[in-house]
């Protein structure tokens, strides 16, 4: 199964030609015919336009915190939805605040949306599971309240060794699905089987760790915990460090600490500062390189998928 992101936009703060504000997209059509989005910067839906993602298919909405790129896109791709014939229920979390702002927004606006919204308001904690799925949201370290999110697939269960089967004659059928099932079985012949004896390892969930903006800290590298992709945020670079620090943001070489020590596979950096334009991109790639090896810099439209 694919689980694939699409960054939609990967600019700090303000709109700008070569980076939107932020906007991540989560492609599950192949786990549950859904896309889940994180975060809906301004200008989110003109993005989307640009992608094969239907805003009907969006599911769900993790909002990081309440900043003004983070969200001003949301009354925007609420209404659109609708109009695109979006009827199915959708879940928007975030911090205190976010529901207060969907309201306030499609009111004054005199929205009128024609499937169900349900808002849930997060702490830390799992905030969403399923048997597919389970994600858990933590609060980080900047000027207002903002989480970051980990998602877990659940294991799969591993696959029926049908040659075992086949070599005991046991034939094709319906027989094969309770034997995947595991327990005792008792089969025709008299003879008693484990079920679990004939199948093969479970095949471990895929972890992903999608943090909004903070400073270094150590709640943002117990969510990357081992996770097979982090997305952290890098306003800036390693010689603004004071900067970043001021205004509760990370650093190259923070986010690519993060990374080292939460034990990721692999580091995606985004929310990137405009005053870094062409080769500049490269240095703040090497910065981070110098920390932890398996690290890109997405841009606006970066496909990445996440393999078992």
């Amino acid at each position: 199964m694919v689980l694939e992101l699409t960054f939609l936009g990967t600019g700090a703060g303000v709109p700008a030609k070569e980076r939107n504000v932020s906007a991540i997209a989560l492609d599950l059509s192949q786990e549950r015919g859904t896309t889940w989005l994180f975060d809906c910067g301004e200008a989110t839906q003109h993005q989307i336009l640009h992608t094969s993602i239907k805003p009907r298919k969006i599911e769900k909405i993790f909002i990081t915190h309440l900043h003004g790129d983070h969200i001003f896109g949301l009354p925007g791709l609420l209404g659109s939805r609708s109009f695109q014939d979006g009827t199915s229920l959708l879940t928007i979390y975030g911090p205190m605040g976010i529901k207060e702002y969907v309201e306030v927004s499609l009111r004054v606006s005199t929205t009128h949306i024609k499937y169900p919204i349900e808002v849930v308001e997060i702490e830390d904690g799992v905030i969403f599971e399923d048997q597919q799925f389970t994600v858990i949201a933590g609060k980080l370290e900047h000027g207002i309240p903002c989480f970051g999110y980990r998602i877990i697939e659940k294991d799969l269960k591993g696959a029926l060794e049908v040659d075992k089967l086949q070599k005991l004659g046991i034939s094709p059928g319906p027989i094969y699905q309770t034997i995947k099932a595991g327990g005792e079985i008792l089969l025709e012949d008299g003879t008693k089987i484990n079920g679990s004896d004939f199948v093969g390892p479970d095949k471990p969930g895929r972890k992903i760790a999608i943090l909004g903006d903070t400073r270094f800290n150590q709640k943002a590298i117990k969510l990357a915990s081992e996770v097979d992709l982090l997305v952290h945020e890098a306003t800036f670079g390693k010689e603004d460090e004071s900067i970043a620090y001021d205004y509760f943001h990370s650093t190259t070489i923070g986010a690519a600490q993060v990374a080292k020590e939460a034990k990721a596979k692999a580091l995606v950096l985004t929310h990137i500062s405009s005053r870094y334009q062409g080769n500049d991109i490269t240095t703040l790639l090497e910065e981070a390189q110098g920390v932890f090896l398996n690290v890109t810099i997405a841009h606006d439209f970066y496909k990445l998928q996440i393999n078992r």
